[in-house]
């Protein structure tokens, strides 16, 4: 095989921009990825209120299925449902969705509208009653610069609204 030249062989690999191309394109993706995943203080609180209106509709329902008062009581940081006995208020026991919970971004200022009769200091008490039908109300639940409210139509709707009052 006298005056052939040996065929060269390509390089193996990529090269240093296609590698930089790539990495740029991986860190921006991680990037976009990691923003969708942590909830803002104001999804948060949207959540919460969410939650905490699916948790006032079964309260509602278990005073009149138990023809016994139901009331939420809440603080700044946590909230918790009471069944009234005989001897006065007692925490809801051994019921996973009704039991004492935390707040997720506490302190949480709370408004209650009309205003009702608390219990003292920054202790708020929503009662329900044994009837089907009760008073509307507003609860607004607000955190930092963010606020939410929970409407109560006082025949078993509970919807979460806007500040302005807006669904």
């Amino acid at each position: 095989m006298a005056g052939v030249a040996p065929l060269r062989r390509a390089a193996a690999g990529f090269t240093l921009v296609e590698i930089l191309v790539v990495m740029v394109i991986i860190g921006i993706t991680l990037g976009m990825a990691s923003l969708n995943a942590i909830p803002s203080p104001r999804q948060d609180l949207e959540n919460e209120a969410k939650r905490l209106t699916l948790l006032l509709q079964l309260a509602r329902d278990e005073a009149i299925v138990r023809n016994k008062q139901v009331a939420f009581e809440a603080t700044p940081e946590r909230y918790l449902f009471l069944v009234r006995n005989e001897t006065g208020w007692t925490p809801v026991t051994g019921d996973d969705l009704l039991r004492e919970r935390p707040f997720r971004n506490a302190p949480v200022r709370l408004m209650l509208d009309p205003p009702a009769a608390g219990v003292g200091g920054e202790t708020m008490r929503v009662t329900f009653g044994r009837e089907p039908v009760d008073k509307p109300f507003v609860l607004t639940l607000a955190s930092g610069n963010y606020s939410v409210g929970i409407r109560a139509d006082g025949v078993g709707h509970f919807t979460v609204v806007e500040p302005g009052g807006q669904q």
